[in-house]
C-alpha cells in the first residue's frame, strides 16, 4: 500500500547541507499502528511530511498503491493529501472563529461534498471521538484534549487510508494522552496510523510496530513488513479531485471577513487608496491623450496635409531669386540696364519645381494598413475637368463646374477670370469619414448628403 524506497532528503541552511533522511526504505501494511521514535533532529517529522506529501524527497521513490510518485503533478499531490491522508498535529491547527462542526467539515468542503452530507458525516465522526455534544462550541471554549479530539475528527471525516500524527500527545497531560492513544489504537484497526512521538512507554504499550530513527537512518524495526504477511491489494476506489463550489467558497470567505472586521476595514481602506490613485493616474493619462488626439484632429481638419502632382520649394526659390538680384544690382553709370523681374521669377519657379510620383505613392497608400490606421480619411483628386451643368434649364443653361461666377462678375475679356476658372474650384468632394464630419461640423438645416447628386453648404460661425 505504502512503500518508501531509498528515500533521501537534504536541507541547505547557511551554506551547510543537513541530511534529514539518508537512504530510508520502509514498507507499511494497510492497517497497523506504527510509532516512529527518535531524538530531535533524527528525521521523524521529515519522514512524516514526505509520506503526507507536504515535502518532496530528493532521491529514491515513494510508492502509493503500486504507483510511483516521481511523475506526480500538483493536482495528483492535492488529490492524495485530500482523499488518502489525514493529518493530526501537536498544535491542533483549528480555526478559532469557526465552530467545532465547521472545523471538521472543512476537509469535506474542499472535496466538494454537499452541505447536508458534510454535516451528517461531521456529526458522525464527532460522535466517534466522543464530542457530538460539543459541535457548536468554539475551539477556545474547549480543553487541550478536546481540541486534539476535534483535530482527529477532522482528519477522519474524509475517511482517509492513512492517518499521520505528529506528536499528538506532546501538549497533553498523561491521562489525556492515554485517551488520545487509545482512540488512535482503535482507529488503526481498519487503516494505517503512523505516529511520531518522544514517549517510548506509550509506543511500547499501544503500537504494534516501532521504528527507531537516528540521524536520518533507521536503527531498528520491531515488526518489519514481509511479503508473507499479506498480499498487497490493488487500490480500486477512484481518486477524486478536490473541488469546491463557488457558493461555498464565497460563504467561507465572507465568514472569515466578518470575524476580523477591523483588519478587513483597514485592508479595504488601504486597498481603496491604491485603487483610487491608480484610477486617477489612468484617468489623467487617458484624458490628456484624448485631448492631444482631439487637437490633432481639429488642426488637421482645418489644415489637412496635401500632396500635389508638382511642388515648389518657395524658400529656396526666394533665396535664389534674392541672391541673383543682389549679384546683378551693381552696375556702372555709363549704360541703362533692364531688370526682368517676371522672367527671373518664372525661371526660378521652373527651376525649383519638382514632379512627385503620385502613382507609386498611391499604390503604397492602398497597400499600407499602417498609414490608414493613422489617418481619418484619404481623398484623391484628379486633374480631369468635368463639365457639369445645372439640371434645371428653365432659366437657361447654367454651368456648375467649372464655375462661371468669376467670368459673370468680371466679364469674359478679363484675363484673370479664365485663370480663376482653371485653377480654383468652388466645388469639392466630401471626405469619406462621416464620424469626423459630424465631429467638426453641426447641421444647421437639412441632413447629411446620402446620394451622389446631393450637395451641402458649409458656413462659418457668422453664417457666411
Amino acid at each position: 500500500m505504502l512503500e518508501l524506497k531509498n528515500i533521501t532528503k537534504t536541507y541547505s541552511t547557511g551554506g551547510y547541507n543537513v541530511t534529514a533522511l539518508n537512504d530510508v526504505s520502509i514498507n507499511f501494511r494497510q492497517n497497523e499502528f506504527v510509532a516512529i521514535l527518535g531524538q530531535s533532529g533524527s528525521g521523524k517529522t521529515t519522514l512524516l511530511n514526505i509520506i503526507g506529501g507536504l515535502d518532496r524527497y530528493d532521491g529514491g521513490d515513494l510508492i502509493i498503491g503500486s504507483r510511483s510518485t516521481k511523475d506526480f503533478t500538483d493536482r495528483d499531490w492535492d488529490s492524495y493529501r485530500n482523499h488518502s491522508i489525514g493529518f493530526i498535529f501537536q498544535s491542533y491547527n483549528l480555526i478559532p472563529h469557526q465552530t467545532v462542526l465547521a472545523n471538521v467539515e472543512l476537509a469535506l468542503t474542499i472535496s466538494g461534498v454537499s452541505k447536508a452530507e458534510r454535516r451528517k458525516r461531521a456529526l458522525e465522526v464527532l460522535d466517534k471521538v466522543g464530542l457530538s455534544d460539543q459541535a457548536e462550541k468554539k475551539p477556545n471554549q474547549m480543553s487541550g484534549g478536546q481540541m486534539q479530539r476535534v483535530a482527529i475528527a477532522r482528519a477522519l471525516v474524509n475517511n482517509p487510508d492513512i492517518l499521520l500524527a505528529d506528536e499528538p500527545t506532546g501538549a497533553l497531560d498523561t491521562e489525556t494522552s492515554i485517551q488520545i492513544i487509545d482512540l488512535l489504537n482503535e482507529i488503526a484497526k481498519d487503516r494505517l496510523v503512523i505516529m511520531v512521538t518522544h514517549n517510548p512507554e506509550l509506543a511500547d504499550k499501544y503500537a504494534n510496530r516501532i521504528i527507531s530513527l537516528r540521524d536520518g537512518v533507521i536503527l531498528s524495526d520491531t515488526n518489519p513488513y514481509s511479503q508473507d504477511d499479506e498480499i498487497r491489494e490493488e487500490k480500486t476506489k477512484r481518486t477524486k479531485k478536490p473541488s469546491m463550489s463557488f457558493a461555498t467558497a464565497l460563504s467561507l470567505s465572507l465568514n472569515n471577513l466578518m470575524t476580523k472586521k477591523t483588519r478587513t476595514i483597514l485592508t479595504s481602506f488601504a486597498g481603496s487608496i491604491g485603487i483610487i490613485g491608480i484610477a486617477l493616474i489612468l484617468s489623467l493619462s487617458s484624458g490628456i491623450q484624448n485631448y492631444i488626439t482631439r487637437v490633432e484632429e481639429d488642426t488637421l481638419s482645418t489644415y489637412p496635409i496635401q500632396i500635389s502632382s508638382s511642388s515648389v520649394n518657395f524658400l529656396e526659390m526666394l533665396n535664389a531669386f534674392s541672391e541673383k538680384d543682389d549679384a546683378e544690382s551693381q552696375h556702372g553709370n555709363d549704360k541703362i540696364y533692364t531688370n526682368n523681374i517676371l522672367a527671373n521669377l518664372y525661371g526660378s519657379m521652373t527651376a525649383m519645381t519638382t514632379k512627385n510620383d503620385l502613382k507609386s505613392f498611391k499604390s503604397y497608400i492602398d497597400s499600407s494598413n499602417d498609414l490608414n490606421s493613422y489617418s481619418n480619411a484619404i481623398k484623391y483628386s484628379y486633374s480631369t475637368e468635368f463639365q457639369i451643368y445645372k439640371a434645371d434649364t428653365s432659366k437657361g443653361v447654367f454651368k456648375v463646374i467649372p464655375s462661371k461666377i468669376m467670368s459673370d462678375l468680371t466679364g469674359q475679356s478679363n484675363m484673370f477670370s479664365g485663370l480663376y476658372e482653371n485653377n480654383f474650384d468652388l466645388w469639392e468632394e466630401m471626405i469619406d469619414n462621416e464620424d469626423l464630419l459630424k465631429q467638426q461640423y453641426d447641421i444647421v438645416a437639412g441632413d447629411w448628403p446620402q446620394n451622389y447628386d446631393e450637395v451641402i453648404l458649409f458656413v462659418d460661425s457668422n453664417n457666411e
